[in-house]
């Protein structure tokens, strides 16, 4: 790193932090970055779609899910965050280097198609929100989200810190635009308190809706990319100054995801008072739109596209960034940025094309990202598990038990969508 350079003076600072030379309330802030970037997967517009679907056609109810997936996107997280922390390598070069190379070359393939999905939806949503907001057509709006992604990939050059600032503005501009919207919809408070501690499933709609929700929370490069985040940032000279680093990555990770997930319930609540009663049928990005207008005023329908822009350019650049790492990771092979950013791209523009419909591409991208979410969700327990690997700093048995539950929470779901799919009758769900 060039220390004169904003990253530079970054871990200067963070060495200072930690050597005792630089102390105060905000000291801390130095360390923020790795959260905030890594929340953006936990508000890209694949969240839009499934929420939008949820607070419209169920109102209050699935809010408990929103809640569940948060509190399982913050303890995966935390723990990639201490996987590269501790071993100074990511999740994608520890499971090459620890596993099995046939599966390896299956887990590869399997996050390759993820990120392919994960692309599909943020790039898509950028498209359909620039389409709405500038009157053109959904592919002239895949274009200028491209080049805009591709120009802002390129502060990567400059090192972390400048990616990091412009990812947290973008994660400021959602969060604000959706403490508009909660503003300005008649949100039923009383109702929205019950739905996030009551757990009910309404029937087989409601669970594939569900799924989808745990899919475009915890998501598979976000996983990966955490590790990767945090490998090399903090230069760190004993044990006693990486659980510094560690104590101010959990804190950053519970904050940022605390935001992430105030911002999803933020956007079922919107739908669900804004949608429920008389719009149940709003199923698309388009139709809340233009259905948000005459219900809430044009203030609150172009919110509602800002948002959306800023989720689509922020988490397209972070899923090419993770789709790189993912790559670089798994077979120790590097592509230019060009190139990883046009492969992921084929997918949306030929879904566009095709003439399919682009939020039933946004939900159905998020059911294919839930199914691919054990793979990291097990590696990263394995690894976290191995002593040869962590060393000192092994997860307790009781964190490797609740990550493992989550684990199987989110395999029992996938088999019952797939149950479902098929036509499989699944017990206390109605059709």
């Amino acid at each position: 790193m060039i220390q004169g350079s904003m990253s530079g003076r970054t871990q200067s600072a963070m060495s200072d932090v930690l050597n005792g030379k630089r102390k105060g309330r905000f000291a801390a802030l130095v360390f923020a970055g790795p959260a905030i970037v890594a929340s953006v997967a936990y508000m890209d517009p694949g969240n839009y779609a499934t929420n939008i679907q949820a607070g419209a056609g169920y109102g209050y109810t699935l809010l408990w899910v929103v809640v569940c997936a948060n509190l399982i996107a913050m303890l995966f997280q935390a723990l990639s965050a201490k996987l590269g922390i501790v071993t100074g390598k990511n999740l994608a070069e520890l499971s090459r280097d620890n596993l099995p190379r046939p599966l390896v070359w299956v887990m590869w393939a399997i996050s390759e198609v993820a990120a392919m999905a994960t692309d599909l939806a943020e790039f898509l949503g950028g498209a359909i929100g620039l389409s709405l907001l500038a009157g053109i057509p959904l592919l002239w709006g895949m274009v200028i989200t491209a080049v805009v992604t591709y120009g802002l990939l390129t502060f990567e050059s400059y090192g972390f810190r400048p990616m990091e600032l412009i990812i947290g503005a973008l994660v400021g501009v959602i969060g604000l635009c959706y403490l508009v919207e909660v503003l300005i919809a008649p949100v039923d408070w009383g109702m929205a308190a019950v739905g996030m501690v009551t757990p009910q499933m309404p029937d087989a709609g409601a669970l594939t809706i569900a799924v989808g929700i745990i899919g475009a929370t915890v998501m598979p490069h976000a996983i990966y990319l955490h590790s990767g985040l945090t490998q090399h940032r903090a230069a760190v000279k004993d044990d006693a100054q990486r659980r510094r680093v560690l104590h101010f990555s959990n804190v950053e990770v519970v904050l940022a995801l605390a935001v992430a997930g105030m911002v999803n319930i933020a956007m079922v609540m919107m739908a669900a008072s804004a949608f429920h009663q008389g719009n149940a049928d709003v199923a698309e990005i388009e139709t809340a739109y233009h259905t948000l207008t005459p219900l809430l005023g044009a203030a609150a329908a172009g919110v509602f596209l800002v948002s959306l822009i800023a989720s689509g350019i922020s988490s397209s650049v972070v899923g090419t960034m993770a789709g790189q790492m993912i790559m670089q990771g798994f077979l120790h092979f590097s592509v230019p940025i060009w190139l990883r950013r046009a492969v992921t791209m084929v997918p949306a523009f030929a879904v566009v094309l095709a003439g399919v419909n682009a939020t039933d591409a946004l939900v159905m991208s998020q059911v294919v990202l839930s199914i691919a979410l054990p793979v990291p969700m097990l590696a990263l327990i394995y690894c976290i598990g191995n002593r040869r690997i962590m060393g000192n700093f092994v997860a307790r048995p009781l964190t490797r038990i609740i990550a493992t539950i989550a684990a199987m929470l989110v395999l029992t779901l996938n088999f019952v969508l797939l149950a479902a799919f098929f036509g499989v009758p699944i017990p206390f769900i109605k059709e």
